[in-house]
């Protein structure tokens, strides 16, 4: 019974913390005067991946290697093929200009700097691990600069917004990102426990049930922003996240301990690059993803949750 209480209590957490940071992130975007894509990229993004964080970490002081590089990659397949899925099928989804030419390029590019790191030697050595935090700090830096030149242009947007008060703006973040933090750990150990009871192996639970329970905030912030019309903060949300889950989340896990990268990782993360550039051939002709791109991507994600149960 405690199983399912952590289920329905961590849902109940990650559905009202994600609408209190998008309300909050939001704000703060439009106070500052910066793209709403941008805030998605970064404070969003870090926030809705802190369960991954703490699921690959720990699993990498465990040792438990499969479930930490499972866990991320897993997790980036449903944010790109389920996430923005869900949220073409919901809003159709215009694509900017940047994201087209360089924010997703830029995570096909990291997702391939992965398969390099591991698929040769079969590990994610320490020194890989660096090299993945250094790009991160590259990419940090360059959502930093992009969002000073942005407010000193003057390009967000001018439409009246509900001004919030920035103890409110900090408290909605602090808070939300509290509860989906804590709404996802609960979601992942409800689930992980009852798959387990079911004989499932760590690395199946990584691909499926522990990366849809840690990519539940950015699934419920993506559709929350995208419902309140703030359709590049959803996408940004998943595109930052999924930079995110392997620069930051799998470079400190390797920092710690070398990550053994088994022939299954190196096949998802083929995987995760083929449908990335799916994703970018849909966008490119009409720079939008509309509701029958999100209905492929769905099945798309189907077919392949199909084939990781059988293989």
């Amino acid at each position: 019974m405690l199983k399912y209480i952590l289920l329905v209590g961590g849902f109940v957490l990650l559905i009202k913390g994600a609408d209190f940071f998008v309300d909050g992130s939001s704000a703060v975007a439009k106070r500052l005067k910066v793209p709403a894509l941008i805030i998605g990229m970064t404070i969003v993004a870090m926030g809705t991946s802190l369960p991954e964080t703490s699921v690959s970490v720990s699993a990498s002081v465990l040792g438990k290697n499969d479930l930490a590089i499972s866990n991320a990659v897993g997790s980036n397949i449903f944010n790109l093929m389920v996430v923005c899925g869900v949220c073409a099928v919901l809003c159709p989804m215009a694509i900017g200009k940047d994201t087209l030419k360089k924010d997703l390029p830029f995570s096909v590019t990291v997702a391939g700097v992965l398969l390099a790191l591991g698929a040769f030697t079969g590990v994610v050595q320490r020194w890989g691990g660096v090299m993945l935090l250094a790009l991160f700090a590259a990419f940090l830096y360059m959502m930093i600069s992009s969002a000073k030149k942005a407010r000193d242009a003057g390009s967000a947007d001018d439409e009246e917004f509900r001004i919030m008060p920035v103890w409110k703006c900090l408290l909605c973040i602090i808070g939300g990102g509290a509860a989906i933090a804590a709404g996802g750990k609960m979601v992942v150990e409800g689930a992980s426990d009852i798959a387990r009871s079911f004989g499932m192996s760590d690395n199946l639970i990584g691909m499926t049930i522990v990366a849809l329970g840690t990519s539940l905030p950015e699934l419920v912030t993506s559709i929350v922003a995208a419902r309140k019309g703030e359709v590049d903060m959803a996408l940004g949300n998943v595109v930052g996240s999924n930079i995110f889950n392997i620069l930051f989340v799998l470079g400190i896990a390797a920092t710690i301990s070398p990550i053994a990268f088994t022939v299954q990782n190196t096949v998802d993360t083929a995987v995760l690059i083929a449908m990335s550039l799916l994703v970018l051939v849909m966008c490119a002709p009409k720079k939008k993803l509309v509701r029958w791109n999100g209905a492929l991507m769905l099945a798309v994600y189907a077919g392949y949750t199909a084939y990781i149960f059988v293989r």
